[in-house]
């Protein structure tokens, strides 16, 4: 079976083939087919079914690429997954809406299905938690949805934080004032703003204290109206930690929580105030958990596969704790009697 699709700008066509035509390559190997092009004609050949999957990717692809996103592995993989999945109607909106521009003029765009509805969720709740691996975007678009409420004067201000618990007790042994010693444990906050805002807009709100970035523990004893507030690395929070920090919210302020429960690293005895905080506020409303998963990360395609790695061995460990617990309560009867 063959069937043609017509692509009308040569940059569409250049960038749906990729750098060697690796794209096609990659849609060709995954369903079986042979895709050639003439001119602006795209004939895609193979088995019926095989060739109405590559085509609707193909489509997707056309649009994602129509709507100014430059296609490489990793879109193409992610496209190729949902439309086995059967999610060909979501992906067409997908790239479509601009979060916001960098000081390079990239614009910046949900890159997956979950990465959207991050962004929309967003923009409609007071208080979200974005919950998931590495490489899933979610500091990133978080700052970038702080970055677009603060230059349209949504808010006056915008407040980055993270706990410094890396650091631990070994603070005191970093040389420098507390800002030199913290700001390591910032860097990553202090360079997405310096990507979206450019390096000197960046500074001169920091002087003037439009942007803040700093360590949790200064968010003690505030309030903090009219303001975009993200605190990143949240699993590294404690319960007391998390619900002072939730307290500060002030009037016409938003708050954005973003963790990856797999990589705590607090203390075995302390429990996390991200974990915490699932369940006591899972009912709560105004407050929104998104969870993304390794099908959102945005990285080399050799992440996914990591992340779904130790998501498995977590899922093993918590499986053998829980037999344990529950043998141990079993032999713990079986004496009493």
């Amino acid at each position: 079976m063959e069937r043609h699709i017509e692509v009308e700008k040569m940059e569409t066509l250049i960038n749906l083939f990729g750098s060697f035509d690796e794209n096609i390559r990659l849609i060709e190997k995954s369903f079986d087919v042979a895709v050639i092009n003439r001119g602006s004609d795209v004939k895609i050949g193979g088995e019926p079914e095989n060739v109405d999957l590559a085509i609707r990717v193909i489509q997707n692809l056309i649009g994602m690429a129509s709507a100014g996103t430059t296609l490489g592995e990793q879109e193409v993989r992610y496209v190729i997954s949902q439309i086995r999945e059967g999610n060909g109607e979501e992906l067409e909106t997908l790239g479509q809406d601009c979060v916001c521009i960098t000081s390079r003029g990239t614009p910046i765009r949900a890159k997956t299905l979950g990465q959207k509805k991050y962004v929309e969720t967003i923009e409609k709740n007071s208080i979200v938690f974005g919950i998931g691996p590495a490489g899933t975007g979610k500091t990133y678009l978080a700052v970038a949805m702080a970055v677009k409420a603060f230059k349209s004067k949504e808010v006056n201000k915008i407040i980055l934080t993270r706990p410094a618990v890396e650091a631990g007790e070994s603070l005191g042994f970093l040389p420098g004032d507390m800002q030199d010693k913290v700001d390591p444990y910032l860097r990553p906050l202090y360079d997405a703003l310096g990507d979206m805002l450019g390096g000197e807009a960046f500074h001169k709100n920091l002087e003037r204290g439009l942007i803040e970035v700093a360590p949790l523990a200064y968010m003690r004893g505030r309030t903090l109206d009219d303001a975009f507030i993200i605190l990143d690395e949240a699993q590294n929070t404690t319960p007391e930690q998390m619900k002072m920090f939730l307290t500060r919210m002030g009037f016409s302020s938003k708050i954005v929580v973003t963790g990856d429960v797999t990589q705590i690293d607090l203390p075995r005895d302390k429990k996390s105030g991200l974990r915490d905080a699932e369940i006591v506020l899972k009912n709560v409303e105004g407050i929104e958990f998104m969870y993304l998963s390794e099908l959102d990360v945005v990285r080399h395609p050799l992440v996914q596969k990591i992340v779904k790695a130790y998501e498995r061995k977590n899922l093993e460990r918590e499986r053998a704790s829980r037999n344990h617990n529950k043998g141990r309560k079993n032999n713990e009867g079986i004496n009493q009697k």
